[in-house]
């Protein structure tokens, strides 16, 4: 925030269901720093009441059931799981409000966030019951079997301060991961606490005079991270089966988008970056369980691949320029699985900048693919293998190397990452999925990106220092690297062979899945590269 905009003394109100409660505390600390005061908003909210005539209907599409077959674990399962993390912590119930985490959790996926399978809920799940609160609206008579058998009981969305008021009321302890869940939440259990506090307080005083020990002073809450993230992202068998199946799919659409963009671009056809979007929008669609995109795709032409986030707009977008480097990182939602791919590659000749570039990143790429690391590893400690190549010319990217990934979820998520940033210690675990995209960016000229996605897996090694496993990755993506942009003298013979063994698994995997010229295109772009 821009403190220095503010005068002295000035009162800032606070929206609490829209900050998580460590990020309004957080506020609240730095602002009383600058001699500010930071007022929480309260019924009514101003900002709805000013709204009221004009705000758009919430979204309502209906809410389907994850089978089993994609979820690999039933919900009754998983809720076990939950409360015995219950009982550890000696907690009476857990507010879950990650959107991704309710859906895991009770295996159901929704369309209230664009490009994320989710629902606008919260859950609470205590020892002998759970509550959803939802708009019934969205819950479908499969739906709500699906949930009766699961021992959940609906609740209407907007009841959920009434019912931790309630919870409070009674002694509970409630847990919370207040990393996520909103101010408003946190602070309705604090205050109904503090009320408990003081209705009991005579209670208590009486007690002490005649000689009780009890010496419980009422409920105060458990605020620790929520034990759903972790368990989400280690994905069972099933779940990686879909992600598998759901990468091929994928892979088919993709080589046909890539025929037809290379045809057009070769008959001069004048296509945009949005033109391309959504002719592999187009292409996807057809694909067997194919839901949405997951997330805008990043159409960059030239200068604009340079824009690590670019969001080509029709109104402004650039013409996918056959002289200069394109940049497509795309994905997609399917009933089995989400994808997140990335691709540069050049239409015409490409300079010796641009090849020696690409190759450094193909360098970096390949060796946190065949990385291999002791358990208990964090991400972090990956993320050089991914730079050194870059860094032995004195360049680097300013992006994670690598980011979670759900199972027929977000293409985002935690704990795990690769990065940097040496503040995450989680550790990467068999059954994550992460990403592997390095890049380099040249401003006002290209970008180059290379991403797949991989999954951690164990690895047999000669020796186990320490008598503890030892992980690697194993590929979820299979799409042919454009060799044109490669530097042969720049690879070593071992990164040579990762790059044709690569590339003969691709043929092997997705060529099954198409004919024609996507067939063919994928046997010229699979070809193996010999060094001299």
């Amino acid at each position: 925030m821009m403190f220095w905009l503010l005068g002295p003394k000035l009162v800032l109100i606070l929206e609490q269901f829209l900050f998580s409660f460590d990020a309004a505390e957080e506020l609240k600390e730095a602002i009383a720093k600058k001699n500010h005061k930071l007022v929480y908003l309260y019924n009514p909210n101003l900002v709805d009441e000013i709204w009221k005539g004009s705000r758009p209907m919430p979204p309502n599409k209906p809410i389907r059931i994850h089978e089993l077959k994609y979820a690999g674990v039933d919900v009754a399962s998983k809720l076990s799981f939950l409360r015995s993390e219950l009982l550890d912590t000696c907690s009476s119930a857990i507010i879950v409000s990650m959107l991704d985490e309710i859906a895991w959790l009770l295996n159901l996926r929704g369309g209230d966030v664009p490009h994320s399978p989710v629902m606008y809920a919260y859950l609470i799940v205590e020892v002998d019951g759970a509550k959803l609160f939802v708009d019934n609206s969205k819950v479908t008579p499969e739906v709500l079997n699906h949930l009766k058998n699961a021992g959940v009981e609906l609740k209407p969305y907007d009841t959920i301060l009434s019912e931790i008021e309630s919870l409070a009321a009674k002694g509970a302890e409630l847990w919370f991961d207040t990393s996520s869940v909103n101010a408003a939440i946190v602070n309705t259990y604090k205050s109904a606490c503090d009320r408990h506090f003081e209705i009991h307080a005579s209670d208590r005083k009486g007690k002490l005079h005649n000689g009780s020990n009890d010496q419980s002073w009422g409920p105060s809450g458990v605020y620790r991270a929520s034990p759903i993230s972790l368990a989400k992202a280690v994905k069972n068998s099933a779940e990686l089966e879909g992600m598998h199946n759901s990468h091929l799919r994928d892979a088919a659409a993709l080589a046909e988008f890539w025929v037809w963009l290379e045809e057009e671009i070769d008959k001069d056809v004048k296509l945009t970056e949005v033109d391309a979007a959504d002719k592999l929008l187009e292409f996807r669609s057809k694909q067997a369980g194919f839901i949405d995109t997951s997330f805008d795709t990043i159409s960059g032409s030239g200068a604009n691949g340079a824009i690590i986030h670019y969001k080509p707009e029709p109104e402004s977008c650039s013409v996918v320029d056959p002289k200069k480097l394109f940049l497509l990182d795309s994905g997609a939602q399917y009933v089995d699985g989400t994808t997140d791919i990335t691709r540069t590659v050049h239409f015409g000749e490409p300079t010796a900048r641009e090849k020696e570039c690409f190759t450094r990143v193909l360098q970096g790429h390949i060796a946190l693919d065949q990385a291999v690391f002791p358990e208990n590893t964090p991400g972090f400690v990956l993320d050089a293998f991914a730079r050194s190549s870059l860094w032995k010319i004195g360049l680097d990217y300013r992006h994670g190397t690598g980011h979670g990934v759900g199972a027929a979820l977000n293409v985002h998520e935690g704990p795990q990452s690769i990065s940097f940033r040496f503040g995450n210690m989680t550790p990467l675990q068999k059954g994550m999925i992460v990403s592997n995209e390095p890049g380099y960016y040249e401003d006002h000229a290209f970008g180059i990106r290379i991403e797949n996605l991989l999954c951690v897996k164990q690895v047999d090694t000669p020796n186990r220092y320490g008598g503890i496993e030892y992980l690697g990755f194993e590929k979820l993506t299979y799409f042919p690297i454009q060799t044109k942009l490669v530097d042969l003298s720049l690879l070593s013979v071992a990164e040579v062979d990762w790059l044709n063994n690569y590339h003969a698994q691709v043929w092997e995997k997705v060529s099954p899945l198409l004919d024609g010229s996507a067939r063919e295109w994928l046997w010229n772009n699979t070809r193996p590269l010999v060094k001299q």
